[in-house]
């Protein structure tokens, strides 16, 4: 059983900054990947960032160059640092992680990005 558990979200000004940590707990024997999906108001899910166990990373194109995706192998924790919000970054965002062939997801924290 694996739990990941999000916390970070809020109600931020555009151009504000906010940083998400997700942590994994329980039987975790090899992380492929570890990242953070979205859904905003209306709108259908999108992936924003991933990293790999390499470290390799990849964005959405509409954050590129504003988040950062990271992670503390030691914790089985990834950290998505987000810059210059807009308020269409607006949405529930959700942390995954792949375990070998299995998705786990967490229960999704809530970022407003609004004057």
């Amino acid at each position: 059983q694996v739990q990941l558990v999000e916390s970070g979200g809020g109600l931020v000004q555009p151009g504000g900054s906010l940083r998400l940590p997700c942590a994994a707990s329980g039987t975790i024997f090899s992380i492929n990947a570890m990242g953070w999906y979205r859904q905003g108001p209306g709108k259908e899910r999108e992936l924003v960032a991933t990293i790999l166990s390499g470290g390799t990373t990849k964005y959405l194109d509409s954050v590129k160059g504003r988040f950062t995706i990271s992670k503390d192998n030691a914790k089985n924790t990834v950290y998505l640092q987000m810059n210059s919000l807009r308020p269409e970054d607006t949405a529930v965002y959700y942390c995954y992680v792949v375990l070998g062939v299995k998705n786990y997801w967490g229960q999704g924290t809530q970022v407003a990005v609004s004057s």
